[in-house]
């Protein structure tokens, strides 16, 4: 019985010392950052950015896998199940985290309760862009052309800001424009280019080069200042969409249940290396804007945003499917 007992308590010593001894050890093996979006998306770019200089700075590799589909719930499932070890951490933006809970019926994940906040990364401004072979150059012959062509204009989204920005301009301006979703924004602008779609808005980091090149056109930026990355570009809210003003953010979450040492230890490491010069230069040439945050500070800003998000889809009247 003493034996029993003396097995008991070790058992028990052991349990919760764990948490503390896997903390020493983290990391033992590769991270694996997972994204949202496809390969070449503003997640998949910004996560790579960081995970370079991550895996040095923790003597492990970060290995970047990207999980499209469904607006970027089929990656928030996947780490929702991942075993919470800090191991399969998830690129958080405003789709799976606030406004898929509003887009879609069948999400089996709580943005809040199934993930640990670890840090903040950035925001992403998006610009409303469309075909230049069209003849629209701003915002007013955008509604314009529409009024004047019901039904023959379209909009491709990649993410759910894509899809709830459009929905407030047609809200707003009373349009007819079919909306042709996409499981990524590149090969949503692919489709611009080539003619078979109109319309979307895009991320800085994914549409920029196309508009240098000039395969693009971009007519206003989605939030409510103007870009420093292209300070001649108007608001919406200064192309007459007024109080227009979407702001598309990214945060690394962890499954709920992840020991809070861990959390710690990675917060630590990925504020040093999203705030570093050479990450921040890079995050600029790709049109991102980063910045780290505390867990907790990111923690009130999920709650923040899901309610903000959850506002934004019920005033553009956008039904759940």
């Amino acid at each position: 019985m003493k034996k029993l007992l003396l097995v008991a308590v070790a058992i028990i010593g052991v349990a919760l010392l764990s948490p503390a001894l896997r903390a020493d050890d983290y990391p033992s093996r590769p991270i694996t950052f997972t994204a949202v979006f496809g390969p070449g998306s503003a997640s998949d770019t910004i996560c790579r950015i960081i995970a370079d200089k991550l895996g040095s700075a923790l003597g492990q590799p970060v290995v970047v896998e990207d999980r499209p589909g469904a607006d970027g719930a089929v990656a928030a499932l996947y780490v929702h199940h991942a075993t919470p070890d800090g191991y399969t951490l998830l690129m958080g933006t405003n789709s799976p985290l606030s406004a898929d809970p509003f887009l879609h019926k069948d999400i089996n994940y709580d943005p809040i309760k199934d993930f640990v906040p670890v840090t903040r990364v950035g925001s992403f401004t998006l610009m409303l862009v469309v075909d230049p072979k069209l003849p629209i150059h701003s915002v007013k012959e955008l509604i314009d052309y529409a009024k004047a062509n019901p039904g023959k204009l379209t909009y491709a989204s990649g993410n759910t800001a894509g899809i709830v920005g459009m929905e407030t301009v047609k809200r707003w301006a009373e349009l007819s424009i079919l909306h042709v979703p996409y499981k990524s924004t590149p090969p949503a602008i692919e489709d611009i280019i080539a003619g078979r779609v109109s319309m979307m808005f895009a991320d800085f980091t994914t549409a920029l080069p196309h508009v240098t090149a000039g395969t693009l056109r971009p007519l206003a930026v989605s939030r409510i200042k103007r870009s420093s990355l292209f300070p001649e570009l108007p608001t919406m809210d200064e192309a007459g969409i007024k109080g227009f003003n979407m702001d598309a953010w990214a945060g690394l979450v962890a499954p709920a249940g992840t020991p809070p040492e861990v959390v710690k230890k990675l917060n630590v490491a990925l504020r040093k290396v999203i705030d570093s010069p050479d990450v921040q230069a890079k995050f600029k040439n790709v049109g991102f804007e980063g910045f780290s945050s505390t867990p907790e500070e990111l923690g009130a800003f999920m709650k923040a945003q899901l309610g903000e998000w959850g506002k934004m889809v019920k005033d553009a009247n956008i039904q759940a499917d």
